[in-house]
């Protein structure tokens, strides 16, 4: 399968492998990620490669795209994941977004997204993307808008109340 892997002027984005569940281990293990996006139990590096091996290859493998690790040309280091999601109860392909806390607020989500979702119409031909955030989560939210997303409505997954935001 063709592997995709996205430049930007600082990042690369590259699919997700077995070999990131230090660096998915870490990153889902973070406050926010667990306050914003939720606990997925990943508790040990053996979790993070199963998590990975059950939830991102499958997609990428059925769709041709999935997750992404978003690594810092400058020094390659693992900084974030940025992704388009196949989400059980949500109609359409959502964009989501993660970052360590210490590469947050520096551009980089911006920069990865814009990149996502220009290979999201170009190579993919998806002609609509949503996200979905909590509604304490501002920052992604403001993100969201950045992109070009506004607000459509409140829906439910999981027994989670979310925020819906389409592409305008």
């Amino acid at each position: 399968m063709n592997e995709l892997t996205l430049t930007t002027e600082r990042l690369w984005l590259r699919p997700t492998a077995v070999y990131d569940a230090e660096f998915i281990y870490a990153l889902m293990n973070t406050p926010k990620w667990l306050q914003y996006i939720g606990d997925r139990n990943i508790k040990t590096l053996k979790d993070a490669e199963k998590y990975i091996l059950d939830n991102i290859i499958p997609q990428r493998e059925r769709l041709g795209y999935s997750t992404y690790a978003v690594i810092k040309k400058a020094d390659n280091s693992k900084m974030g994941t940025c992704g388009l999601y196949d989400r059980e109860g949500l109609e359409g392909i959502d964009i989501g977004f993660a970052f360590l806390p210490e590469y947050e607020r520096r551009g980089y989500a911006l920069e990865a997204t814009r990149a996502l979702i220009e290979t999201s119409a170009k190579k993919f031909k998806l002609d609509a993307l949503s996200g979905i955030t909590a509604k304490d989560n501002v920052a992604s939210q403001n993100l969201l808008k950045k992109l070009g997303f506004a607000f459509s409505k409140t829906i439910r997954l999981k027994e989670t109340e979310l925020l819906l935001f389409n592409i305008v």
